[in-house]
């Protein structure tokens, strides 16, 4: 499903470079549920934001469903991004101006579904993730574990071969969180591939499997990995 070969990512100014990732390699098969973990600093969002094709890396192959995605143009990316990802932030990222409906619509009108389609796909995300009857109210009508599960909700609505989850549990306090938590478990029971980005080691062994990621490299040492859920 995914395959990173010795990605490195550097970021350059003109007096530093800073080295992100080196040399990283990882595989995720199919249906996994995998959660990444470490320290701040460590690689873990400059991986995911590789991996959700948001940003370039400056060497290494990376294969995603069967296509090497290492240097597609910008305009054949964005087509692999929208119609093979989903992506659930820590913030919900959702626009306050528009309702729960439209708010899930958004990225359909990108990929232009039918209106018909739309509507279809839109209320069954969100009897799925248990919103249907909020589907006319605003962002600020709705609690953050409500807010959550349309950003899940909206991320769904493609149908995407896999989920890409920062932090998603991180503004919600222990019930919401529980809540997402069983939400996304479900999802990848379901089929669905999940990467999710976490500090915290509870949620971590929720997980099928674990990847510790150091300076920029999968790690097999996690001694420090409380330290990492408090930092």
């Amino acid at each position: 499903m995914l395959s990173m070969q010795n990605i490195s990512m550097v970021y350059r100014t003109d007096t530093v470079e800073t080295h992100a990732l080196r040399e990283f390699s990882l595989e995720v098969g199919e249906g996994e549920f995998v959660a990444v973990t470490g320290p701040s600093g460590s690689g873990k969002t400059t991986f995911l934001n590789i991996a959700g094709l948001l940003e370039r890396f400056t060497a290494g192959k990376y294969v995603l469903d069967g296509k090497d995605v290492s240097s597609l143009s910008d305009r054949d990316t964005s087509k692999v991004r929208n119609e093979k990802i989903g992506f659930v932030f820590q913030g919900f990222n959702l626009i306050p101006d528009l309702n729960v409906f439209d708010n899930v619509d958004v990225p359909l009108r990108y990929r232009g579904f039918s209106a018909a389609d739309r509507k279809r796909r839109i209320e069954g995300v969100l009897e799925r993730v248990g919103l249907s009857s909020r589907a006319s109210h605003l962002p600020s009508q709705l609690s953050g574990g409500q807010q959550q599960r349309v950003a899940i909700a909206r991320a769904l609505a493609g149908e995407p071969r896999f989920l890409l989850a920062d932090e998603p549990t991180g503004n919600l306090d222990s019930n919401m969180a529980e809540s997402i938590m069983s939400l996304i478990e479900e999802i990848n029971a379901g089929g669905t591939t999940v990467i999710m980005v976490t500090h915290d080691p509870s949620l971590a062994d929720r997980a099928g499997r674990n990847v510790f990621i150091r300076d920029g490299q999968v790690s097999d040492d996690h001694s420090d990995l409380q330290l990492a859920a408090t930092a």
